[in-house]
């Protein structure tokens, strides 16, 4: 695999299998993943920052993680789904 999802793994644990075979036929998935984790590094690093701008930053970037969390969650709900097919007359 030439790509990383580790974070979205460890997020979302009991679906890591889903993750790596979405990851290895979607490109978007695969960015969304990397911006879910640099998005995350980001909060983390507001959360123990001090100044003026610390609470506004951190809550935008909670905003963030919490938005794109969703819109994996939705993308690996979507995946699992398994599509019935009508048999052929």
């Amino acid at each position: 695999m030439g790509y990383d999802v580790g974070f979205a793994k460890k997020y979302f644990p009991s679906r890591a299998n889903v993750i790596d075979q979405l990851a290895a036929r979607d490109e978007n998935f695969r960015d969304l993943c990397v911006d879910f984790e640099t998005a995350d590094e980001h909060r983390r690093k507001w959360e123990t920052a001090s100044g003026p701008v610390r609470d506004k930053r951190h809550a935008e970037y909670v905003e963030l993680v919490d938005s794109l969390r969703a819109e994996i969650e939705a993308a690996i709900d979507s995946a699992a789904v398994v599509p019935f097919h009508r048999p052929r007359r």
